[in-house]
């Protein structure tokens, strides 16, 4: 008798057996296809180790008068269990509340503390933080707790994982989301579906504060704006030069102006200046040295 194969269940199969051939067939293709998943995910985890250590992470952090929130949000980001280096950037925007005195009370040595003597605006804190920054990967973090830090691990996945290079952290409405006015949550979904129409994007949440972006493609923008415009014109200038972000959901807790939200109506229309003036203006002139930056599949890991 020519020897039998072992199968699930302890009967040894002889091929004189009817049933030997398709269950020892069964068996071969089963064994080989283990195998060859043992060594996928040997090869992926090896993969995402040499990832890990070529991604450092950069959280910048920009605070103006956020004395009440600036403290925990500071403990919170640096609470998050990150799978990669990490640095955080404060920059005290010129703060006349307790907010120095209490960043002067940090000590951890991933904080990097920066501090201008009078108020400049919150993207001019964003470029300060930008040229700062040593990781690779950027990611802008609010001061005042409307955002959970452990949502940046949602964000750093997909990066991790090679599938993207941009990663926007959207807040998608009625989903994990508190609005304190419908009108601001209206404004977001009218110059988020003006930005799609007009750039034929299809972006989700376009004022989003958590947008992780490469560093070297970030500096290679010219960027000009030193307000909350800032964060209108990175995103209508990477749509201009066709990068479209990868989105994943994050949750939100918006706070009134009675409790320290600084954004205006104003700032709804200078979005809409930025937004037609990016589209229209010659794209050479939206990046630095006229280099523009990759593209998402050029850019991906």
């Amino acid at each position: 008798m020519r020897a039998g194969v072992m199968c699930a269940g302890g009967r040894a199969l002889s091929d004189s057996d009817p049933q030997a051939p398709p269950r020892t067939r069964e068996c071969g293709r089963e064994g080989q296809e283990a195998a060859e998943g043992r060594l996928a995910i040997e090869r992926t985890s090896r993969r995402l180790s040499r990832q890990r250590d070529d991604i450092k992470l950069s959280v910048i952090m920009a605070a103006y008068n956020e004395q009440e929130t600036v403290e925990q949000a500071i403990y919170e980001v640096l609470s998050v269990e990150y799978p990669c280096d990490m640095e955080l950037i404060v920059v005290d925007d010129g703060s006349t509340d307790k907010t120095p005195e209490l960043l002067a009370r940090v000590t951890d040595p991933r904080v990097v503390i920066l501090t201008y003597p009078r108020n400049q605006g919150k993207g001019a804190a964003l470029l300060t933080g930008i040229t700062t920054a040593t990781g690779s990967y950027i990611l802008p973090f609010d001061a005042d707790l409307e955002y959970l830090p452990d949502d940046i691990l949602k964000l750093l996945a997909p990066i991790l994982m090679g599938r993207c290079s941009v990663v926007y952290g959207v807040r998608l409405f009625g989903y994990n989301t508190v609005y304190r006015s419908y009108l601001y949550a209206l404004g977001n979904r009218i110059l988020t579906r003006t930005t799609n129409i007009m750039f034929g994007s299809c972006l989700s949440d376009l004022h989003t504060c958590l947008k992780l972006i490469p560093t070297s493609m970030l500096r290679s923008l010219a960027l000009t704006e030193r307000g909350f415009g800032l964060d209108t014109e990175i995103s209508a200038s990477l749509l201009r030069h066709g990068v479209r972000p990868f989105e994943v959901s994050v949750s939100y807790f918006s706070r009134s102006h009675e409790e320290g939200k600084k954004i205006r109506w104003r700032d709804a229309l200078g979005c809409l200046r930025i937004l037609i003036r990016v589209r229209f203006q010659p794209r050479r002139r939206l990046s630095v040295a006229d280099k523009a930056p990759a593209s998402e599949q050029q850019l991906a890991l």
